[in-house]
């Protein structure tokens, strides 16, 4: 029998790993579950493990990417939606994963589906792969037995917020690549191009004009101090990543981040819907207030937003609407308390929140793309006023010394 290596829970959820016989994988399943066991993975001894080191993962990449988890999830809401249950579901979907990493993680949710665990405690094993708010809106749809609709929603609202991702992304590559082009142009033009037209002026005894005279000082610094500023940023980028774990300095530098006069108004809209859409997903899905704003809370990439966010629920939590709680934010856009007053008086909040959700990435792109509109031409006329400079720099010793000679 071949060898398997296993990595498995127990009952008090202690990791456990090890080897054992078995004819092939799903013996080993079956026996690691008669052991009381949660199986997590199993392969074969003799197989390369080629991103370990030792226990310890070097680097592992996600079995689903944004697309492929909108595509697979909205495979699973159809398959159910058509009455297959939900063991059958995934076998089918397995069958047909794109590659044998997805058939392998396919495979272990069916595993533990067929073994009697609800789908959303087998998610929950990969918290990779799904994340604290989608195995929230799974385990609330399995337990309202609304499961396929759950689905189709959830695959509806990481379509829509992988559209918006997309369109800011969008809206800043070509600003972002003009600058780096230009950057990288003018770092050549001062390291390599000044200084060899530079040559051919060390021998006149003539004064060379002022911006000539500029632009070689700092096309000698360039030269020798590009290796020393290179390693600033590197290590500055660094002291800042360990600055940003600790909570205090990382929730200052968010706070300042949002007064910043564009990036931040952008990065407070792009939060708040989130925050909206990911609260009206849960509350619609039927997971209750406190818990959805919890998870909710956790989307919030920004620190000062999550901690104003949680701020809320406590509020929340002694009784005050919704409304009322985030009111008291005034970080928050007013939209969002308007829309959840509305709604808690209308009792539609789910869809008085998706409105708002919608109308605040609506807001959020249309600003991207404006500002993106804007800054295309400007870089591009700041970009040939730099290198104009520079081409003057080189040109003007040349005039005066044909004029010299005339």
């Amino acid at each position: 029998m071949p060898n398997y290596r296993y990595k498995a829970l127990d009952n008090a959820g202690r990791l456990q790993h090890g080897k054992l016989d078995a004819s092939s994988e799903k013996a080993a399943r079956h026996d690691l579950r008669q052991q009381a066991l949660i199986p997590l993975k199993i392969e074969p001894a003799q197989a390369p493990r080629k991103r370990w080191a030792g226990d310890v993962v070097l680097w592992q990449p996600r079995v689903f990417n944004h697309t492929a988890l909108v595509i697979w999830t909205r495979q699973l809401a159809s398959l159910v939606a058509a009455g297959l249950p939900l063991e059958r579901a995934l076998n089918a979907l397995g069958e047909q994963a794109d590659n044998a990493i997805q058939g392998e993680l396919i495979e272990q949710l069916r595993a533990e589906v067929n073994a009697g665990a609800p789908l959303a405690q087998a998610m929950a094993l990969h918290a990779r792969e799904f994340n604290e708010r989608y195995v929230a809106v799974i385990a609330s749809g399995e337990q309202s037995g609304r499961l396929a609709q759950v689905l189709q929603q959830l695959a509806n609202d990481l379509q829509a917020q992988h559209q918006m991702r997309a369109k800011l992304w969008s809206a800043s590559l070509y600003p972002a690549i003009v600058t780096g082009v230009a950057l990288l142009m003018v770092i050549f033009l001062l390291a390599y191009v000044v200084p060899q037209v530079a040559q051919v002026f060390t021998h006149t005894q003539r004064h060379l004009p002022g911006l000539t005279v500029f632009m070689l000082a700092l096309s000698h610094g360039v030269q020798r101090f590009w290796i020393w500023v290179l390693l600033a940023v590197l290590i500055g980028g660094g002291l800042l990543q360990l600055a940003r774990r600790h909570g205090a300095f990382r929730q200052r530098m968010d706070a300042a981040w949002l007064r910043l006069p564009v990036i931040g108004r952008l990065s407070l809209g792009y939060n708040a819907a989130r925050f909206a859409g990911t609260l009206a997903l849960l509350v619609g899905a039927g997971v209750p207030m406190l818990k959805a704003l919890q998870t909710a809370a956790h989307t919030l990439s920004n620190a000062a937003l999550r901690q104003h966010a949680m701020q809320s629920i406590d509020l929340v939590r002694e009784g005050a609407p919704l409304a009322t709680a985030l009111s008291q934010n005034n970080t928050l856009p007013g939209l969002l308390p308007m829309f959840a007053r509305l709604g808690e008086q209308t009792g539609q909040l789910p869809q008085m929140l998706q409105h708002a959700a919608d109308h605040l990435g609506d807001e959020v792109q249309r600003r991207a793309l404006q500002w993106a509109t804007v800054l295309e031409p400007l870089l591009i006329v700041t970009m040939g006023g730099v290198v104009m400079l520079i081409v003057l720099a080189v040109m003007l010793p040349i005039i005066q010394l044909n004029q010299f000679v005339r």
